[in-house]
């Protein structure tokens, strides 16, 4: 389940990343139709392949993923403002998309998904920070993430 729930974060990074949620993306039925119709069975916006006949994306896989991009959409307001709050002298437009699409992604399961421990959610954004961002990128995660996790929770600093 949890290398299920990676690929989902993953997923739904990539979802953000080709959407850029700052155009009207606001209809996340319509973002989640186009992306499987569009990029399914070919490389995707960032340059792997996605599932294959051959080897299907786990059905729990896609819904999760969805889950969080419908969850980062309707919360997106929100969840920028969060992030505002705590990137001391970084505004959204400065930070790399792909960070912004991670921080996104990690601060809806912080603020919205009680389900998930912060430190799981922290220690994924991570994870998948090393593998898609900078070099930078995944101690500047770790940084925002951690002001944005629910007080009270151990994290990963």
């Amino acid at each position: 389940m949890a290398n299920n729930r990676r690929v989902g974060r993953e997923y739904a990074l990539k979802m953000l990343f080709a959407c850029k949620l700052d155009r009207d993306q606001s209809n996340p039925e319509r973002l989640l139709e186009s992306f499987w119709g569009q990029f399914r069975f070919a490389d995707d916006v960032l340059g792997e392949p996605l599932d294959s006949v051959d080897n299907p994306l786990p059905m729990a896989t896609r819904l999760f993923a969805e889950a969080l991009v419908r969850g980062v959409v309707e919360y997106c307001a929100v969840i920028d403002k969060k992030i505002v709050e705590v990137a001391k002298n970084w505004s959204l437009e400065r930070m790399a998309p792909v960070d912004l699409s991670i921080l996104r992604l990690a601060a809806y399961e912080l603020l919205y998904r009680p389900d998930i421990p912060a430190r799981v959610t922290i220690n994924e954004a991570i994870e998948i920070a090393k593998r898609y961002g900078t070099k930078d990128s995944p101690a500047f995660i770790n940084g925002l993430l951690d002001k944005i996790a629910p007080q009270g929770e151990e994290t990963v600093s």
